[in-house]
């Protein structure tokens, strides 16, 4: 029941947007009344928690596989990371809002869902900072970078490539800031 409780709230996010959820539509979905959504969630913002944590955990997943493939190099490394998230990001707008903007007035993660992108956020940063002499603002620096390229797509270029066509430029531009190797 989970699972078709969360299949609804994303469906909802992707056609109307996140704001737009509500537990009688929710529930409308998976065929069941609105009070009755209550033996399975406390709230809306527990479906909304529930999906912060599997958004998450979805992408730790994918970067987890993708590092099995990670080349040596630094400079090859950074631009395949790079493209992972920015891919993960844009393939969906309501998932990239929920994960990484204040857009729920009220959301606050709970610990437990919360982990998965502490995990993610820790684990990719210990990551950059082995690619080099790579320093805590260096990393803040491409995080920050990253997502202002995902909210220049979404606010500028939604569906186009206009954006995602110079995500390599950028990328090169902060390796070449941080002394990264020239790709052989």
């Amino acid at each position: 029941m989970r699972r078709e409780i969360l299949d609804a709230a994303w469906e909802i996010a992707r056609e109307s947007g996140l704001s737009q959820i509500t537990l009688r539509d929710v529930a409308s979905r998976i065929g069941m009344q609105a009070p009755s959504l209550y033996t399975h969630v406390d709230s809306k913002m527990a479906i909304y928690d529930a999906m912060y944590g599997e958004a998450w955990a979805d992408y730790r997943d994918s970067m987890l596989r993708l590092e099995e493939e990670l080349p040596e190099h630094p400079r090859v490394a950074i631009h395949r990371v790079s493209r992972h998230f920015y891919d993960y990001a844009i393939a969906d707008h309501p998932r990239y809002q929920l994960m990484n903007e204040r857009v729920i007035p009220g959301f606050e993660p709970s610990a437990e869902s919360y982990a998965p992108a502490v995990a993610v956020l820790e684990h990719g940063r210990s990551r950059i900072l082995d690619l080099g002499e790579i320093t805590e603002a260096d990393f803040l620096i491409w995080v920050s970078l990253l997502g202002g390229l995902v909210s220049q797509h979404f606010a500028n270029d939604p569906g186009g490539t206009r954006v995602t066509d110079v995500l390599a430029q950028a990328v090169d531009m902060w390796a070449d800031a941080v002394g990264l190797p020239p790709t052989p």
